[in-house]
């Protein structure tokens, strides 16, 4: 499913900023899209926290094979050697464990997250283990579809802002805050463009 708003938001991003308008023409056929399903959303998050895109898919795969199917009570019942042999860190095993119990056990309320602020929804999923405010951001994004999220701590975005803007010199995070107001009310599609910038290859969590 493609967002609603993505039309008029690429319109506006292109009268604003010319090199908004570049790379919406560059990369015609990059829209955003969700695959549907909060957990796995989530969980696909945790797995990509610090590590390439492509890494992130290939470990990702490997968990698909393992567990069968990518459900809270799937991922409970697997041992930690079998979680940790596609290739995750201790770490992300536990956090994965963390997530799956909080919806298996109904401690968070995906029905309630469409009827909340991108605030609300960040401090309800941030109480569970491993899920900071970037993967917060990313089921913003990638889930719940909001159209102006800014992942201002993420490296791909600030990579490409400093690439685009600053001839790649280093900017401070107050800089790079500066862009979200210049492209609100649309910065999830201005953040997606510049992934794009980087990667062609549309990231779907």
């Amino acid at each position: 499913m493609i967002p609603d708003y993505w039309h008029d938001a690429t319109k506006h991003l292109s009268r604003r900023c010319k090199v908004m308008r570049g790379l919406i023409k560059t990369y015609p056929e990059a829209t955003l899209r969700t695959r549907g399903n909060a957990f796995s959303t989530l969980a696909r998050a945790i797995v990509g926290q610090q590590i390439s895109v492509k890494a992130a898919q290939s470990v990702w795969d490997r968990v698909v094979t393992a567990a069968g199917e990518i459900t809270p009570p799937r991922l409970l019942e697997m041992s930690v050697d079998e979680l940790r042999a596609c290739g995750l860190s201790g770490s992300k095993v536990v956090y994965l464990k963390d997530l799956a119990r909080h919806f298996a056990e109904k401690l968070v309320n995906p029905r309630r997250w469409p009827r909340m602020t991108d605030d609300e929804v960040i401090a309800d999923l941030v109480r569970v283990k491993g899920i900071g405010r970037w993967s917060a951001e990313m089921f913003l994004i990638f889930f719940l579809m909001r159209p102006n999220v800014f992942p201002v701590d993420d490296i791909g975005l600030i990579r490409a802002i400093e690439r685009h803007f600053h001839d790649s010199d280093r900017l401070s995070k107050a800089e790079v805050l500066v862009y979200a107001e210049r492209w609100a009310p649309w910065n999830t599609v201005a953040t997606w463009y510049l992934w794009r910038s980087l990667d062609p290859i549309p990231v779907e969590y």
